[in-house]
């Protein structure tokens, strides 16, 4: 091989490097360009999320307000059932009282 094919075959050898390199350029950026359409529905579906997330979150404070009247609600419900089982209690007692006396002024 002559000095003259050495550069010639150098010389090809980085044409195709460059026109490979090049290629891949091209080809990285096909596929990385997003479209202005592309871009309006990622907006669209942004808009979306932040509403579907804003939704939630008054859901999640609609539920916890909610749970919390229905535990003041069976708290107090737990309290007047306490305070109706003593008065019952009371209740049965006084009958039972008056159902003795009743009885010792029969026999009497």
């Amino acid at each position: 091989m002559n000095r003259t094919e050495f550069i010639v075959t150098t010389a090809i050898i980085l044409f195709v490097a460059f026109l490979l390199g090049w290629f891949a350029h091209w080809l990285v950026h096909r596929f990385k360009r997003v479209s202005q359409a592309d871009m309006d529905q990622l907006e669209k579906m942004s808009q979306e999320l932040h509403e579907a997330e804003e939704t939630r979150d008054q859901a999640i404070t609609y539920l916890q307000q909610r749970e919390a009247e229905l535990t003041n609600q069976l708290a107090q419900t737990e309290a007047e059932l306490g305070a109706a089982m003593d008065g019952l209690r009371e209740a049965r007692s006084d009958a039972e009282e008056m159902r003795v006396y009743v009885e010792r002024m029969n026999q009497a």
